[in-house]
């Protein structure tokens, strides 16, 4: 099969991209409300934290655990609750994994001098981790006005503060201004960079492994060097565990920056006040000052079952579709 132009490599890429993050976000919204529940809380959520006197905010959280935190999602808000702010979180990660993919693609062609697929599984880790940092900082930039909205919208609870995304935008640029749309984007920057560069690093890597392994146990040299679906998955699968475990702090803080000064019903306890944090340093020492080392990992346990998932998706749905359309195209 001839190598495709630029301009159909673009197109592949990024229309592969957008499909396969729409179908991870709609699969995996429920994890995500959930997780920023967590997140956005600032009451310790567990016991033994909450015997600390040094904790300026001691009152027992909302939210607890991961099953009773769906019951009362399900209770309070019915089971629309579960994909609170999915609108924006489509808009946000279809261009983002669109712009991800596509950026991602052209720097491991550059490294390579080859836009063939298969022949970017031989480029050396150190150079894959570099590929996926800058993809997924090119990708941030590009999309992150509707993550501050979907965070906004998918934090609220009932009763609603904004009730949709167009009253969400009008009063942020009113009350933060334009600059507010990008409200923690320097802890997405920071955060995104370890992210993207272990998600993609170790799922090349895994891809490796999974040849490797396949060459071992198959003689047919078509069999080794191309991957069953279900393997697809399993290195998707693990790069997103990879990944998430190790930046999930640096994920909260960009959630806390993300709805200072939002307005909640008081149900949901403390909000985060207006300019609460200098900088991310900052943020970081109130919370474990004030919630403990515990508060750096509220929504761990959703965020990991989510992101294990959401990998696996974006990963084999992005697969899937890029070599059908290289086939259709060419």
């Amino acid at each position: 099969m001839e190598e495709p132009n630029q301009l159909k490599r673009a197109m592949i890429d990024s229309s592969a991209g957008a499909i396969s993050g729409g179908i991870s976000r709609i699969v995996t919204s429920p994890l995500d409300v959930i997780k920023i529940r967590f997140q956005v809380q600032l009451e310790p959520t567990s016991s033994w934290a909450l015997l600390r006197k040094d904790l300026v905010v001691a009152a027992p959280s909302k939210y607890t655990g991961m099953l009773q935190a769906s019951k009362d999602i399900l209770r309070e808000e019915g089971i629309q609750g579960f994909w609170r702010g999915n609108v924006p979180a489509l808009l946000m990660v279809m261009p983002y994994t669109a712009i991800q993919f596509t950026v991602l693609h052209k720097f491991k062609t550059l490294a390579t001098g080859s836009s063939k697929t298969e022949n970017h599984i031989n480029l050396s880790p150190y150079l894959s981790y570099v590929s996926g940092a800058l993809a997924g900082c090119a990708a941030t930039v590009g999309s992150y006005p509707f993550d501050l909205v979907r965070t906004i919208l998918a934090s609220q609870g009932e009763p609603k503060v904004y009730p949709n995304m167009r009253s969400a935008f009008i009063d942020i640029v009113q009350t933060r201004g334009f600059r507010g749309l990008y409200a923690g984007l320097s802890p997405t920057l920071i955060e995104i960079i370890p992210y993207a560069g272990l998600q993609f690093g170790t799922y090349d890597t895994f891809k490796r492994w999974a040849m490797a392994w396949n060459h071992r146990i198959y003689s047919n040299t078509t069999a080794e060097d191309s991957l069953s679906s279900f393997q697809l998955f399993l290195c998707g699968l693990a790069a997103g565990t990879c990944a998430k475990l190790v930046c999930h702090p640096l994920d909260v803080v960009k959630k806390r920056f993300q709805i200072e000064g939002l307005q909640r019903h008081p149900r949901y306890g403390a909000r985060v006040e207006p300019r609460a944090y200098r900088n991310m340093s900052d943020a970081m020492q109130r919370i474990i000052r004030f919630e403990g080392w515990a508060g750096l990992y509220k929504g761990i346990i959703p965020s990991t079952v989510k992101a294990a998932p959401a990998g696996a998706v974006t990963f084999v749905a992005y697969e899937l579709t890029s070599d059908w359309l290289e086939s259709f195209l060419t």
